[in-house]
């Protein structure tokens, strides 16, 4: 059985200057999205999954009826982990109650930083008592798993910007803490500024003191780093993220979304109506690639080496029925000497250093 699903949503009220992701200002077209959305969730052949992510884009911009038909039909799946994301300003108790009637037992917010002059360079549409009200609705409404996420390295962002976003996160505990530093993405408005000369970013020393400054403090109130860039307190992992990292089989349903079943990654189409004919004529699927055996190692290598757990040996082997030092020993002890690696006996894993340079260890699995 397939564990997780994720559903797409690719409504924004606003495009965020930084974003990438496959979103769009375009909310008069979500009835005919969600029907084909709902078309696309009936085809799936299996009736149970352990997670369901409906992520976006911005899921609870969907208005009460639409949302209302997605959960009715998500429902269905009885996920033990199901999460809805959000942002702030665009959810109230109405869309809440009704999120958690239907089973959605894990919201993940976008806060991204405390300070309002920050959020208004990221391009956000909320100022922090947006984010405050949304916190408190949530809380009273029964919720208890709940993801904040925040972003540093943000143009024109302090080291003390980001002391105190941290602080004032943790008074609020919540159980899952997510800590992404900005990339500046090609096609995005920061990147156009960016090559202008006219995106101020802290310099790298700054960058990476502000990311184990999270380590440190998260920890030390009992939220701990189980992937690069997420925090949680025990048990409150996030378990779809981690079906991602363990390389593992996953359904993804909407405009632009990706799945990877038997060794098969395929997408769909990402524009909405594409999309939308798409599933209207049979097939919504834009393109599709298999991975070899080669590619699914290195995958396996990079994805599970973000995890602070590494990667176990004795996995690696019932995966591809190899010993791991029989593919890698020379990438891996290269790795080790370069203090990058660290080999713990029954795994290996990244260091605080192999966590600074992650992209030139994962580089090393790419044959």
């Amino acid at each position: 059985m397939i564990k997780s699903l994720y559903v797409h949503i690719p409504f924004c009220i606003k495009k965020c200057l930084y974003c990438d992701f496959n979103s769009y200002v375009r909310l008069n077209e979500q009835d005919a999205y969600i029907n084909a959305l709902l078309t696309e969730i009936r085809k799936i052949k299996q009736n149970k999954f352990d997670t369901i992510f409906v992520g976006g884009g911005t899921p609870t911009i969907l208005s009460i009826s639409n949302l209302k038909k997605l959960l009715e039909q998500l429902k269905f799946f009885e996920p033990l982990e199901f999460t809805f994301e959000t942002n702030p300003g665009t959810v109230d108790i109405e869309k809440v109650k009704l999120l958690k009637m239907f089973g959605v037992n894990r919201i993940s917010i976008g806060l991204q930083a405390w300070q309002d002059t920050l959020l208004q360079k990221l391009g956000r549409i909320h100022k922090l008592d947006d984010f405050l009200r949304t916190y408190d609705i949530l809380i009273k409404s029964g919720f208890e798993n709940i993801n904040i996420d925040l972003m540093f390295g943000i143009p024109d962002q302090s080291m003390e910007d980001w002391i105190e976003t941290i602080e004032n996160v943790l008074k609020l505990n919540p159980k899952h803490i997510s800590c992404y530093s900005l990339i500046v993405e090609e096609g995005t408005p920061f990147f156009e500024m960016y090559n202008k000369g006219k995106l101020i970013l802290p310099d790298d020393d700054i960058e990476r003191e502000m990311y184990y400054y999270a380590v440190k403090r998260l920890s030390a109130h009992g939220i701990q780093r189980y992937e690069i860039s997420n925090f949680s307190k025990k048990g409150y992992e996030c378990r779809h993220n981690i079906t991602y990292w363990m390389d593992e089989e996953y359904i993804g349903i909407g405009a632009g979304a990706h799945s990877y079943i038997k060794n098969v990654r395929f997408s769909n189409y990402r524009d909405i109506q594409k999309y939308i004919e798409g599933i209207n004529l049979g097939n919504a699927i834009m393109e599709s690639e298999t991975i070899d055996y080669n590619d699914e190692m290195a995958e396996f290598m990079f994805m599970g080496l973000r995890m602070a757990s590494g990667i176990k040996k004795e996995r690696f082997k019932k995966r591809f029925n190899k010993d791991i030092n029989d593919v890698y020993k020379i990438e891996i002890n290269n790795l080790i000497r370069q203090g990058l690696l660290i080999d713990v006996g029954d795994s290996i894993r990244l260091t605080d250093r192999g966590i600074d340079f992650s992209n030139k260890v994962f580089i090393n699995f790419l044959k």
